[in-house]
């Protein structure tokens, strides 16, 4: 049975973090996991008088089942921001996360499409069919914006600017950034409005960009089986996730002389070496070629 002081505790701290920082959805409920995760482990015992030998027990339970140095550590970051919290609120006059060390992370790049595989996957769906035609201009919007998939399921009418070429996006801790769309992929984006959505969308109203046969918003779930089956459709054997194309969107850019604080700012990146993992890869990738096409390589 989870203590309920621990309980209130938490709901107590999302509450705040939503209200002062505004974060995303997604934010907050990764933060929620991290502390449930907790709150579990600890058992009966309240989070509130946790001690410094718990927080490391804990990290130590993590690396026990096998938890990533990178998860473990963004856990250690919550239980900071929990603590602070706790603090600032005089719940608390200690941090019991205090002297503890971050886990050190590994460099892991992500996973990219290679160009090639890309065109693949754009071309996979059919544009003779009204749902074909939606998921077509959904793959090429992705790719040609580098939006995050909960950004582009999230998209609604008036963020969309056809006249100039631009999407409007919300991202996260309700930052807003103007992105501009290729040609190809505002051609299709007006297709699918004039051709695919009245039909998809019948005698309902939505205000949402691309809407399921039902005339509901596409979620994110909806989305990732469907990127799957194109990819399989594609001929693509290897992990991948919806994310994977925002970052070849970036390596893409960067690969074809990008500047990378213009990546940064497409991408909504508030830290510049969040965007630089993506200058690792396309450093990879020269080196690769080097290696391979070089007589002395």
């Amino acid at each position: 049975m989870i203590d309920k002081t621990s309980q209130v505790l938490v709901r107590q701290f999302l509450d705040a973090l939503w209200v002062e920082q505004g974060l995303a959805d997604n934010t907050i409920k990764a933060y929620a996991a991290d502390l449930k995760r907790f709150v579990n482990w600890t058992g009966q015992n309240s989070i509130e008088t946790a001690e410094k030998s718990d927080i490391s027990a804990y990290l130590a339970h993590l690396f026990q089942q096998g938890v990533s140095s990178s998860s473990s550590a963004r856990s250690l970051s919550t239980l900071r921001q929990f603590y602070g919290y706790l603090i600032r609120t005089g719940q608390r006059i200690d941090d019991p996360c205090a002297g503890i060390k971050s886990p050190k992370a590994g460099k892991l790049l992500p996973e990219i499409f290679s160009e090639e595989e890309v065109d693949g996957l754009l071309a996979a769906p059919s544009e003779q069919t009204e749902l074909g035609l939606r998921d077509q201009s959904m793959l090429a919007l992705l790719y040609a914006t580098g939006m995050r998939v909960s950004e582009l399921v999230g998209l609604t009418l008036h963020q969309v600017n056809y006249n100039q070429g631009f999407v409007r996006v919300l991202g996260k801790g309700q930052k807003e950034r103007l992105i501009p769309v290729g040609e190809h992929a505002l051609e299709l984006l007006k297709r699918y409005l004039s051709e695919s959505r009245p039909v998809l969308l019948g005698v309902k109203q939505s205000d949402c960009v691309y809407i399921t046969k039902r005339g509901s918003g596409m979620t994110r779930q909806a989305f990732w089986h469907l990127i799957k089956r194109y990819g399989k459709q594609a001929g693509i054997t290897r992990h991948f996730s919806p994310h994977t194309l925002r970052h070849a969107f970036a390596t893409h850019l960067l690969n074809h002389g990008a500047d990378l604080r213009a990546v940064q700012l497409l991408l909504g990146h508030s830290d510049l070496s969040t965007t630089q993992i993506y200058t690792h890869i396309a450093d990879q990738r020269l080196k690769s070629l080097h290696a391979r096409c070089h007589p002395r390589g």
